[in-house]
């Protein structure tokens, strides 16, 4: 595993192609991930072709792509979360670190995209922890980041990323993957079962969005120091 890997599994939709999209420019080795390998290819190679020149894009089956990778990060739907980690459980390892991009949006029950479902467990990302195997961490991050203004690859992403993990370590090991994105700005979030809160507010974007008919609403905490330069 190269430490400036990452494995997007659910990698073909529009937040992690996003993200795909902006890691890959800053130069970090990204391995697309779908349940169908070709899928996965063909994604890579669109979003190689979007950016041009030479980048380190591949596409891969989930599987595949969460061996070789030390940083995993899940970017599939809330109705997708639990079905994906039970399959891929196996295929983790101890020391990697899992980031959890799910929004349980009402949405995934037929309800609407501007609420949030009650979970269980708290969050979907203390969900996600009770899903992988021992020895593997869970940071929740990048819920807040609009997809649209990910793909907008030569502006900015004006957005603070609150992260959230249970413990210091863990979440600063995501802070230079929010710092290779222009414009983003790391905020440690605390424990995780903060992200009950964070993806939260996801829900609150979407109807901003459709209330002010915008697609890329974020947010800043204010009284912090300005975004460093990217990792």
């Amino acid at each position: 595993m190269q430490p400036e890997t990452v494995a997007l599994v659910g990698g073909t939709g529009d937040q992690g192609s996003g993200l795909a999209l902006r890691w890959a420019q800053a130069g970090r080795h990204v391995l697309i991930g779908s349940r169908l390998k070709s899928k996965a290819e063909d994604a890579a190679n669109r979003l190689a072709a979007t950016l041009g020149g030479a980048t380190r894009i591949e596409g891969l089956e989930n599987t595949e792509a969460i061996q070789r990778a030390p940083v995993v990060v899940l970017t599939v739907p809330f109705e997708a979360q639990t079905p994906t980690l039970q399959g891929l459980r196996s295929h983790f390892r101890p020391g990697q670190l899992l980031v959890d991009v799910t929004v349980p949006l009402e949405a995934s029950v037929g309800g609407s995209p501007g609420r949030v479902l009650g979970v269980w467990a708290g969050s979907a990302a203390e969900q996600a922890a009770q899903l992988v195997p021992a020895g593997v961490q869970v940071a929740a991050a990048f819920h807040n980041v609009s997809a649209h203004a990910l793909q907008q690859i030569h502006q900015p992403v004006e957005c603070d990323v609150i992260v959230c993990g249970q413990s210091a370590e863990v979440r600063q090991a995501v802070r230079p993957w929010v710092e290779a994105i222009p414009g983003c700005r790391y905020v440690d979030g605390g424990r995780l079962e903060n992200a009950r809160i964070v993806e939260a507010i996801t829900a609150l974007l979407i109807g901003i969005n459709r209330r002010h008919k915008v697609g890329h609403s974020g947010i800043r905490i204010t009284g912090l120091p300005p975004a460093g330069p990217r990792a």
